[in-house]
């Protein structure tokens, strides 16, 4: 585009505007005075405005050119200040860590704590978004529970983390199932997994009675099941109980892998922040 303004140019409008002559601002900028007056020719001859009224006396801004300075003050200002971010995360080691929002309370301080002396940066988004980021190398390492339940990108690497499993949790008040084929017979429970069992657990609740609800998220289930009294199904790992709250086994297993899923070739310290990992998350974990 032709009114296209460069740096050099918001440089040349500032200093202009602020020593009152081209040739103050040439010497400032170690040009040459023709040469300054030539671009800012150039410059009000590409945007049709008269920015300076030139004297033998200097340049006074016109308002179009005291505009300008403002705004040109303003953008040099940003792009000096992007180049410092520039450099300072130059200098930063950074590991770039995701999880999905179920899994995040749970699993982002885990990584914090597994990759101790390093800057990590947390993202929280859907697994399927995480895994473009890292088939892309922009994420450095995330905590799935799908990754053993879809194909996974070519780019990509998985490190089994441990397992956990689906429980029943019962807020204060909310009696213990039943016996028989249908202990929850006619009874609302809520529930939520992590990984893509969802139609599965469902299905089991329907076939022991329940009528189930599947919640958005793990903590999302829990805050329905504390505010409404009612069952729900969650992952062991984040069933904390409070007070006199009880956390019962499920009449079948529901068993949820954790994996750690990195790059092709990992950035260095995320593969032996494993066993850490595994410490700070207590779960179970066989070769």
């Amino acid at each position: 585009m032709d009114d296209i303004v460069s740096s050099e140019d918001l440089e040349l409008v500032l200093a202009v505007a602020r020593t009152g002559s081209v040739g103050a601002a040439a010497r400032r900028l170690r040009v040459t005075q023709p040469s300054a007056s030539q671009r800012l020719a150039r410059l009000e001859r590409r945007t049709g405005l008269v920015l300076f009224d030139r004297d033998t006396q200097g340049a006074r801004p016109t308002p179009a050119g005291a505009e300008l300075a403002r705004q040109a003050d303003h953008i040099l200002g940003h792009l000096g200040g992007a180049l410092e971010a520039a450099r300072a995360a130059g200098d930063r080691d950074v590991r770039r860590v995701g999880t999905i929002a179920s899994l995040a309370d749970l699993v982002l301080p885990a990584l914090d704590a597994a990759l101790e002396g390093v800057d990590v940066e947390q993202v929280v988004d859907h697994g399927d978004r995480l895994l473009d980021w890292l088939d892309e190398g922009t994420l450095d390492a995330a905590v799935l529970a799908i990754a053993g339940q879809i194909e996974l990108p070519r780019s990509v690497r998985r490190h089994r983390i441990g397992t956990d499993e689906l429980v029943l949790l019962l807020p204060v008040g909310v009696r213990r199932p039943g016996t028989g084929v249908r202990p929850l017979a006619g009874r609302r429970v809520v529930f939520a997994t992590y990984d893509t069992g969802s139609e599965a657990v469902r299905t089991r609740l329907v076939a022991l009675g329940a009528e189930p609800r599947r919640a958005a998220t793990v903590q999302a289930a829990l805050g329905v099941a504390r505010r409404q009294a009612i069952p729900a199904v969650v992952p062991r790992s984040v069933a904390t109980t409070r007070g006199r709250e009880r956390r019962v086994d499920l009449a079948w297993s529901h068993r949820i892998v954790l994996d750690l899923v990195v790059p092709r070739a990992p950035a260095p310290g995320v593969i032996e922040s494993l066993a850490v990992l595994r410490a700070e998350l207590g779960l179970a974990y066989s070769s």
